[in-house]
């Protein structure tokens, strides 16, 4: 997800290695393929210890959501998922941000949407008693109207902010990341334990649009290439440890998303700790310079390549451009005055660097 709200340490630490959180201690993160999803499965399940109920005198899913959503910039606002207008333009149904307290079904409040569709999954993810449909990994804040929109459509490719096309739902660019690695945590959380409320029950199929996965059928390529394509976002940064503390476990495709990539391939996914890349990628010695740069232009040196991508990102960790170069040696002009990433992949390795323009 990008947003402009990201404060530029939480954006540096989408890039940065950062350290493997001790919850998965007890993971054997040397396992690849489906062994390593069955492990991960394994674990999201036996720490989910809290079943939150959807609706109650006491601690909810509303109140889980106030805490897991809140606006980082604004305490008296949750994020909507899908949303991307900031409230002026007379539209509540594509507002970006809602008072946190401004719950309900009607118009201008929002509600609990189910990303992975209660209808969708097999059996149908129930709210009661409570059920898998209170995992707060799968509840996210949106307008009613927009949520109502979206109703139990299945996630298509698209582009843009979010809107039904062909038959099936788009999320927005600023949404697609957050909802492929809730869709993933969802197939792992509930794929098959023998229970009467997890018979391989939330299947990516049933929810995506497009093509199946090589190495598992129940996957689509779609949500590979959104997990790739939209990083892990602040908002993602803030709900997993508040999940954990509420109902026990995490999502592991938001600890890291390159977990996604060493189970199902594709292409590489942001590796957060610097230790689960595929063999082909790996850290590389590309040099910029002059850094930081007085000039608004840098230039890339790409010592023995035959080729790469150069993707600039900048505070709010929007890609504002990409440049595709074949030589040893690329400029970047006319930067504006900032903070942001550079991002440099070749065939065979990938480098994420800070850059300064005065």
């Amino acid at each position: 997800m990008k947003k402009t709200f990201l404060l530029l340490f939480l954006f540096i630490g989408q890039f940065i290695i950062a350290q493997m959180p001790s919850y998965y201690n007890d993971v054997n993160m040397s396992l690849t393929g489906l062994a390593l999803k069955t492990a991960l499965s394994n674990k999201v399940k036996n720490t989910h210890t809290t079943l939150l109920p959807y609706s109650s005198s006491s601690f909810d899913t509303w109140d889980a959501l106030k805490l897991s959503d809140v606006n980082p910039l604004n305490s008296s606002q949750v994020l909507l998922i899908y949303g991307w207008e900031n409230g002026t333009d007379g539209n509540v149904t594509n507002d970006h941000e809602r008072g946190i307290n401004n719950t309900g079904g009607n118009v201008g409040n929002w509600n609990r949407e189910h990303v992975f569709a209660k209808s969708l999954a097999t059996p149908s993810l129930k709210t009661s008693n409570p059920g898998p449909g209170t995992d707060m990994h799968n509840l996210r804040p949106a307008d009613v109207q927009w949520n109502g929109t979206r109703s139990s459509l299945k996630f298509i490719s698209g582009s843009g902010n979010s809107h039904a096309t062909g038959g099936g739902w788009y999320p927005g660019d600023e949404w697609k990341g957050d909802v492929a690695r809730i869709i993933m945590y969802m197939y792992i959380r509930y794929d098959g334990d023998g229970s009467s409320e997890a018979q391989t029950q939330c299947l990516p199929i049933n929810v995506g649009i497009g093509t199946t996965n090589s190495t598992d059928s129940n996957m689509i390529d779609l949500f590979l290439q959104w997990n790739v394509d939209d990083p892990i976002s602040a908002i993602e940064l803030q709900r997993n440890p508040v999940s954990e503390a509420r109902q026990g476990n995490r999502n592991p495709f938001i600890d890291n998303p390159a977990l996604a990539t060493r189970i199902w391939g594709g292409a590489q996914a942001q590796d957060t700790w610097g230790t689960l890349a595929v063999a082909d990628f790996k850290s590389t010695a590309f040099k910029v310079y002059p850094n930081p740069s007085n000039t608004h232009s840098i230039t890339v040196s790409l010592p023995n390549q035959n080729g790469a991508t150069i993707d600039l990102y900048n505070i709010s960790g929007q890609l504002i451009r990409q440049q595709k170069t074949t030589s040893k040696s690329e400029e970047l002009t006319n930067i504006p005055t900032g903070f942001y990433m550079l991002k440099i992949t070749s065939s065979t390795q990938i480098s994420v660097k800070k850059l300064i323009v005065n």
